[in-house]
């Protein structure tokens, strides 16, 4: 008999090329005035210029927060919940990557929850539904527009938090591949990277079922194909469109069969060292799938494939090692530093590499993995990573 499984989505997903022009049409339903989370790039960038047009056009008024940082903090998030109220917006409209995103959710979450988000910190913690929320992403990588979870770090104790409840998914998500044609090669490596490893991880996690793995696989594949081309030409539509559909589909995967190692493991890099999530995603991949390849080697195999490696003819086991060797290639690929490429001190790094596994650990989502690790064997990840 086969189990019960539950999939938690936004109630609707718009996806396709000027999709985002239609945000007003879906704000009008709730409410009067919003408050736009972004950052001052993307402003800069005139990306919120059509967003503008159409909530004017529809008659929704709205205010600007455009402080998020890089990695959000609860200092950002208290200060956004501030203009909220201050502003009388009934609703959000989160424009821009996970940051942002993350931001506007836990901004939703504290809108209607008294507290502070520390207070919210795991899963299922957040007892009522957020205040309203559309998610309109610009890059094709966190896949946030489409989860239940938010990062955010407590800076006091240096701490990436995961808060992760069904009350801060977004309401909408409007999906537009347009919306990432500015977007510079680092960022495209490290979003899409992110989006990687979202679908490997869903894919090989203990909480993986069919509808996860469905998507979860087919998202491999479309970010295999045009992950690089993507990052040569920024204006290729049509592997920008392959990239924002991958980016979806592995974060609807991840929502439901959640992370594991590679994620656990890449939070303290963030908070210690403040490197972007992506890119600590990316620098940690291949050698956390290598380990972890004896815990499940035949659905590594089925990766190992999917990103389009020829697998006839070998063992499963051998198979499974091809997913390695074809991540390795992608990063270098895409001129993904190690995590001693990216500056972090190697002093600094040893005093803290203990504390960064019990950290992961911590998190939970190590938990997921196909081949569970100890704190010492994350230790020696971390240094085999470096």
């Amino acid at each position: 008999m086969s189990p019960i499984y539950q999939f938690k989505a936004p109630s609707v997903v718009v996806h396709g090329a000027g999709a985002a022009k239609e945000v007003g049409s879906f704000a009008m339903g709730l409410g009067k005035k919003a408050l736009i989370v972004t950052d001052q790039f993307l402003e800069k960038m005139g990306l919120l210029d059509e967003i503008k047009r159409s909530l004017e056009a529809s008659g929704v008024s709205f205010s600007i927060y455009d402080k998020v940082v890089q990695e959000p903090t609860m200092e950002y998030t208290e200060e956004g919940l501030a203009l909220f109220k201050s502003s009388g917006a009934e609703f959000l409209i989160a424009v821009g990557g996970g940051s942002p995103i993350d931001t506007a959710k836990a901004v939703s979450a504290l809108a209607t929850n008294p507290g502070k988000i520390n207070q919210f910190e795991g899963p299922n913690k957040i007892p009522h539904p957020g205040a309203p929320l559309i998610a309109i992403p610009t890059t094709a990588g966190t896949g946030s527009e489409v989860t239940q979870f938010t990062i955010i770090t407590d800076t006091v104790r240096n701490v990436k938090m995961l808060i992760a409840s069904p009350m801060i998914m977004p309401r909408i998500a409007l999906v537009d591949p347009m919306m990432t044609l500015k977007m510079p090669q680092s960022i495209t490596a490290a979003t899409g990277l992110d989006a990687l490893t979202h679908a490997i991880e869903a894919y090989v996690s203990v909480k993986a079922q069919p509808i996860t793995d469905a998507l979860a696989l087919h998202a491999i594949r479309l970010i295999s194909e045009n992950l690089r081309l993507a990052w040569c030409n920024g204006d290729n539509v049509e592997a920008r469109i392959g990239m924002m559909t991958g980016a979806l589909e592995a974060g609807l995967a991840f929502s439901n069969a959640s992370v594991a190692l590679v994620h656990g493991m890449a939070r303290p890099i963030g908070a210690y060292f403040h490197v972007p999530h992506g890119i600590s995603n990316a620098a940690l991949l291949s050698t956390v799938v290598e380990f972890s390849i004896p815990g499940n080697p035949k659905r590594y195999a089925q990766i190992a494939e999917a990103m389009g490696e020829t697998t006839a003819g070998l063992s499963t086991l051998d198979a499974a090692y091809l997913s390695v060797k074809a991540i390795k290639r992608l990063t270098e690929d895409l001129k993904v530093p190690s995590l001693r490429g990216l500056g972090i001190d190697e002093g600094k790094f040893n005093s803290v590499v203990s504390q960064m596994a019990a950290d992961a650990l911590a998190s939970g989502s190590p938990g997921n993995n196909p081949r569970k690790a100890t704190k010492e064997e994350i230790v020696e990840l971390y240094r085999k990573a470096y």
